[in-house]
């Protein structure tokens, strides 16, 4: 009973306005929202999380994305279409996605992971975007989970097509940098955390001495590519430019 006393704020409503898709299985939405560590805390109070939801969205999104982009750019080569969609579905972008639609505001946490800021985090976010995906699918068909994502995809790729993030991200941070700093960004890795067979790495860019971006994945090189990547975008995009960057190291 005191679980379902304080079961905390899935608004349907409001995520069902924000992605203009009605469900007609509304556990399958609050599944997609319940994080791992809700039911470690709280094991009476719901059957399951989203991670098998999130494995299904993931799958979904990779089939969208490559077949979006197989259809727009017809003349281009399976390296080139990978390296887009590699740009559009990665950790950081679907976390900006998730928080397009305040998709943490209503996620279901535990109460130690939302006091340590998971409703902000980059990795929840994520999961629980793959996880809506997922729920999505399930319940009204690929067509709707199509009509779902593709919003998202095209200004993003946008973005990536304008600041090249789906080339090599380490070489093209360093050649930027060397051109217009006449530096050589410097990486370090931050953190490790996570069973063995899941891990995530934190890793964080420097550039004349100063953290300029990080980056989470899988494994280190992963997360120095996402890294890389978000410093490009950040010193090519003169509003987010830290000045102090001119000055430092």
């Amino acid at each position: 009973m005191k679980d379902e006393l304080i079961m905390p704020r899935v608004d349907p409503i409001h995520i069902e306005r924000m992605i203009r898709v009605s469900f007609t299985d509304q556990e399958l939405l609050e599944r997609s929202l319940t994080h791992p560590s809700y039911l470690n805390e709280h094991p009476s109070a719901y059957r399951v999380d989203n991670q098998r939801l999130e494995f299904l969205g993931d799958a979904v999104l990779s089939f969208i994305s490559g077949e979006w982009l197989y259809d727009r750019f017809p003349e281009q080569s399976e390296g080139y279409l990978t390296r887009l969609r590699a740009s559009l579905v990665r950790t950081e972008q679907l976390a900006g996605f998730a928080r397009q639609i305040r998709l943490g505001d209503s996620l279901r946490l535990g109460k130690g992971e939302d006091e340590n800021g998971g409703r902000n985090r980059d990795g929840n976010l994520c999961a629980a975007f793959e996880a809506l995906i997922g729920a999505v699918y399930l319940d009204r068909g690929m067509e709707i989970a199509r009509g779902f994502v593709l919003p998202f995809l095209a200004p993003a790729l946008d973005e990536v097509l304008r600041l090249e993030l789906d080339r090599d991200a380490k070489s093209a941070l360093q050649e930027w940098c060397q051109a217009h700093l006449g530096v050589t960004p410097q990486y370090q890795t931050v953190s490790a955390e996570g069973p063995d067979h899941a891990k995530q790495f934190t890793v964080a860019v420097f550039v004349k001495g100063h953290k300029c971006a990080d980056g989470i994945g899988p494994n280190k090189q992963t997360a120095a590519q996402l890294a890389a990547q978000r410093a490009l975008a950040i010193l090519q995009t003169p509003q987010l430019y830290d000045s102090n960057l001119d000055h430092g190291g």
